[in-house]
């Protein structure tokens, strides 16, 4: 998993008439993120949440882009916090491969996977799931380059579209996480225009 050559990525989803797939994960807790809102003059709004304990709703997701086909966001989320002892956070690399096995039933193609180097990415165990995909290919990106990552601005969408929400279990904070993630779902030109806000080019189609 060198870091990424984008041209030899590109040609190496061309040659293959892969899906290239950016992969990245994100987290939400029950402290709402604040923003700006609506409020008649004078009166301060107040939003009461519970923001106590560490439930936390995770999210690995994927933003997929094949030439002449619609733009996707696959996704999965993973609840934690909901005081089972010894519960993992996040994440880890059979839920990784998961996702990456549903994503290729659904794209019924080849896929060139595009991550950062997060440890679970790159651990012995994540290499020999990879190597026992013969449909995967995985690159790579360069450290310290979340704005070369497209589904970093779905992040960012999400959150926004979370702020001053007062959820008050992790239940429903699920609920909420997912309700906003379906919506960017089908809203194709959102998934393009985040590729197009990194100033990477789009992939290229396959030869004759």
């Amino acid at each position: 998993m060198a870091p990424l050559p984008v041209a030899g990525g590109k040609r190496v989803a061309a040659r293959r008439a892969a899906w290239i797939c950016f992969a990245d994960e994100c987290g939400q807790t029950l402290k709402p993120h604040k923003a700006a809102t609506w409020a008649p003059k004078g009166v301060t709004p107040i939003a009461h949440v519970t923001a106590t304990g560490n439930a936390r709703v995770s999210v690995a997701g994927l933003v997929c882009y094949r030439p002449g086909h619609r733009s996707r966001l696959i996704y999965r989320t993973k609840t934690s916090g909901r005081g089972r002892k010894g519960e993992p956070k996040g994440f880890r690399e059979r839920d990784f491969a998961r996702l990456l096995d549903a994503a290729h039933r659904q794209l019924q193609a080849p896929i060139v996977l595009v991550w950062d180097g997060l440890n679970a990415h790159r651990s012995t165990r994540m290499k020999a799931l990879i190597a026992a995909r013969p449909w995967l290919r995985v690159y790579r990106l360069p450290a310290y380059a979340p704005e070369l990552n497209p589904i970093e601005k779905a992040w960012s969408g999400l959150k926004r579209s979370l702020a001053n929400l007062p959820a008050r279990t992790a239940g429903s904070l699920a609920i909420a996480v997912k309700n906003r993630l379906k919506r960017m779902q089908h809203r194709t030109h959102l998934i393009d225009g985040y590729l197009t806000g990194t100033g990477l080019s789009p992939p290229t189609p396959p030869g004759p």
